[in-house]
């Protein structure tokens, strides 16, 4: 059954206010007569990088509430759940971290977070697609912080909002009429999956389909039917005639089509709102929009990454810092750091608040998440990077045709799954 999680229209404007382990330690609660004592209490806790600011001031104010001391540490996000392996069981890791939802899985199986006692009157202010990537049979192991999806960046200064193709087909017709080389029309990374997923998925590809109710079947796996082929097809035209360059192949071939949308050589590109900031620095003239439709009369997808606050199993204080990750993720200081670091938030209230209205970039995440699907958070998701990835490089530099490539690809993320899973 082909995965098709999209969000519904109000998910998507609520989206727009933007692995067995050792278990969870005593908690270190005195016996103080029923009371919780926090005295000499220390939290430790990994932000992303360059987005601690954004809660430095709720921080302080959990600090004085509760008379404990909290240090932030700045750690690359993707990484934060490898470190904790190594940190968890030495005793220097985070008591609270922040991790991409298709990690969860993974770190539940480990044991690596610790579930969370929260109530509904917690989780209800966030969206449901957002708290269902933060559930694992029936259990939540993590608040939403924030939610990505990709959309597209285009500089006005070389195409004006009248021009702006509607379509992907549109799109390469345009760049061949523009691209020499040294110009470019619109560019994408579409040798990585998490990318290209978009446009496979459009006609009809996708990497795992759902059971009847909603969870992923890692059993049937669709990278390889008849859409997803047909999907790489087109995606190999792009490099095939030269229309991108030969420097973005790879995962580091995004700080290509970075550069060159920043250098004002790329019309367009595929990104994420993280380069809202960065863009908008350079002095780039620039606009967003949700991701092109295709011919087919269906959109381009996109994955939705949610963004969570989670609790250590190896933390010494983990109803502390449950109560943090409760706190850090409320309305008031995810509207804060929203204004700070422009990470999109899924707090449902936030939605029509003018602070999020008013910013062009929410809009066009609210708009791409009615096309987009929540990226798999069960720990087989893991097997499908590297052989994904892997493919889609041999069918963009020439060296496979995309029906074996993906058929290639499909085998080996089964066979992973069988041997690691089963």
């Amino acid at each position: 059954m082909k995965l098709k999680k999209y969000f519904s229209i109000l998910t998507g404007l609520a989206l727009t206010v933007s692995l067995v382990a050792c278990g969870p330690q005593d908690s270190g609660n005195e016996d103080t007569g029923g009371k919780e004592t926090t005295e000499n209490k220390e939290l430790i806790v990994w932000e992303d990088k360059e987005k601690a600011e954004g809660i430095k001031d709720a921080v302080a104010k959990f600090e004085e509430e509760n008379g404990v001391t909290v240090t932030v540490i700045e750690k690359a996000y993707a990484q934060q759940i490898e470190d904790l392996r190594l940190d968890g069981p030495g005793g220097t890791g985070p008591d609270v971290l922040t991790m991409p939802g298709d990690q969860i899985g993974t770190a539940v199986t480990e044991g690596l977070i610790k579930e969370l006692n929260v109530g509904e009157d917690v989780t209800s202010i966030y969206t449901e697609s957002a708290m269902q990537s933060q559930t694992v049979n029936g259990k939540i192991y993590g608040l939403p912080k924030a939610v990505e999806t990709t959309m597209l960046y285009y500089n006005k200064d070389l195409i004006s909002d009248e021009e702006l193709p509607e379509t992907l087909e549109e799109w390469y017709e345009y760049s061949k009429g523009v691209t020499d080389g040294k110009q470019f029309g619109f560019l994408a990374l579409f040798d990585q999956i998490y990318y290209a997923q978009g446009l496979m998925s459009a006609y009809g590809g996708y990497i795992f389909g759902t059971d009847a109710d909603g969870s992923f079947n890692p059993d049937d796996i669709g990278l390889n039917n008849d859409g997803a082929v047909k999907g790489a097809e087109f995606i190999q035209k792009f490099y095939s005639e030269k229309l991108f360059p030969s420097g973005i192949i790879g995962e580091q071939g995004i700080n290509v089509i970075e550069s060159l949308f920043t250098e004002g050589k790329a019309a367009a590109i595929i990104s994420g709102p993280w380069n809202i900031e960065p863009f908008t620095k350079a002095g780039i003239n620039f606009g967003v929009a949700k991701l092109p439709a295709l011919e087919n009369g269906e959109n381009m997808s996109a994955f939705v990454n949610v963004k969570s606050y989670n609790v250590s199993s190896y933390s010494k204080n983990p109803d502390l810092a449950e109560k943090f990750v409760a706190f850090i993720a409320n309305e008031e200081n995810s509207k804060t750091r929203y204004e700070i670091t422009k990470e999109v938030p899924a707090v449902q209230a936030l939605a029509n608040d003018p602070v999020v209205t008013e910013s062009e970039a929410a809009q066009a995440v609210a708009e791409q998440s009615q096309f987009s699907e929540l990226m798999p958070n069960i720990p087989q998701m893991n097997e499908v990077w590297t052989p994904a990835d892997a493919a889609l490089q041999t069918i963009a530099t020439g060296k496979a045709e995309p029906t074996d490539a993906l058929n290639q690809a499909a085998q080996t993320i089964k066979s992973q799954i069988e041997a690691k899973h089963k």
